[in-house]
């Protein structure tokens, strides 16, 4: 992709240049709230202790970036409660992988679910660090450092399992399960006001703010690409290790309808189980009464 101008602050941005640096960050910041609330159901359950500490490191991880990514939401005038615990669970944009709920006590689940989604951040990171964006561009690196510790844990412990007849069973079940979830990470993004009813705004087609935010140079490489390497990575690794994958078809830059899962998520169709992980979230928030929230981290710039 050619090199594009970086675009202007915040307030300086045209319609259209807002509408792809909401979509791109709304991508972001829900895929890394999502999976980190996730990841916490296994805090005290993983199965040895240095382990339990590491899913708990990732998930902290995990929500201070989701807390990046929604501070440069907040330069265009929306609050913390806005942007997740008042906020219609239909306009979430995360994919589904990260809210689906885990095997009950299956470890390779979480180490599986893990490694796919640590991959494809990876991709998404390498892509974001020639941003227009500035905003975007300048947090990279903190993100980065973090999230080559979650991938190198997952393909650790992935390897790991993967030595015996009974972990390899239980890693290829995961497989077979989350695969499906995780190709729904390279799926477009619908802008939120498809689903957002108050904005008044006319919903756009899927896919046409993605080019959007590959035409303004937000990221350098395209979604199909990013895919494309990492089916590749992680058909390579897990075959390695004696996983069978099996590749989707992929027509006209689209993964064929049939080995998608049936809510995808980028669209603001989730999973039965996305509610009721939502008022989990926000019960506390609701049950309090409140309308503002709390913050119990500085705000990025401050640091």
């Amino acid at each position: 992709m050619a090199a594009t101008a970086d675009l202007s602050a915040p307030g300086e941005l045209s319609d259209r240049e807002r509408e792809a640096v909401e979509a791109l960050l709304y991508r972001l910041a829900d895929d890394e709230f999502v999976i980190a609330d996730r990841y916490t159901d296994w805090q005290v359950h993983a199965p040895t202790i240095e382990s339990d500490i590491a899913i708990a490191n990732i998930a902290q991880d995990e929500l201070g970036h989701a807390r990046l990514w929604y501070d440069l939401l907040e330069d265009f005038g929306y609050t913390e409660s806005d942007l997740i615990w008042e906020r219609d669970p239909d306009t979430f944009r995360h994919s589904t992988l990260c809210e689906l709920p885990f095997a009950d006590g299956d470890w390779a689940d979480a180490i599986v679910r893990s490694y796919l989604y640590d991959e494809a951040e990876h991709l998404r990171l390498g892509a974001l660090e020639g941003s227009s964006y500035p905003r975007i561009r300048n947090r990279i690196g903190k993100v980065t450092s973090e999230e080559d510790y979650h991938r190198e844990h997952a393909e650790n412990w992935l390897r790991r399992l993967a030595g015996g007849d009974e972990g390899r069973e239980r890693v290829q079940d995961a497989v077979d399960r989350l695969f499906p979830y995780a190709l729904a990470l390279f799926e477009p993004s619908v802008a939120r006001s498809a689903t957002d009813t108050s904005s008044g705004q006319s919903p756009r087609d899927a896919g046409e703010v993605e080019d959007d935010i590959d035409d303004l140079g937000l990221r350098t490489r395209t979604l199909e690409d990013m895919r494309t390497e990492w089916i590749e990575t992680v058909t390579d690794t897990l075959t390695a290790i004696g996983i069978d994958v099996e590749r989707p078809h992929v027509e006209d830059g689209r993964v064929a309808a049939e080995d998608l899962p049936e809510h995808v998520g980028r669209d603001g169709d989730h999973t039965e189980h996305w509610r009721t992980q939502f008022d989990e979230i926000t019960n506390t928030y609701r049950e309090l009464e409140r309308h503002d929230a709390t913050r119990l981290m500085e705000d990025p710039d401050d640091e």
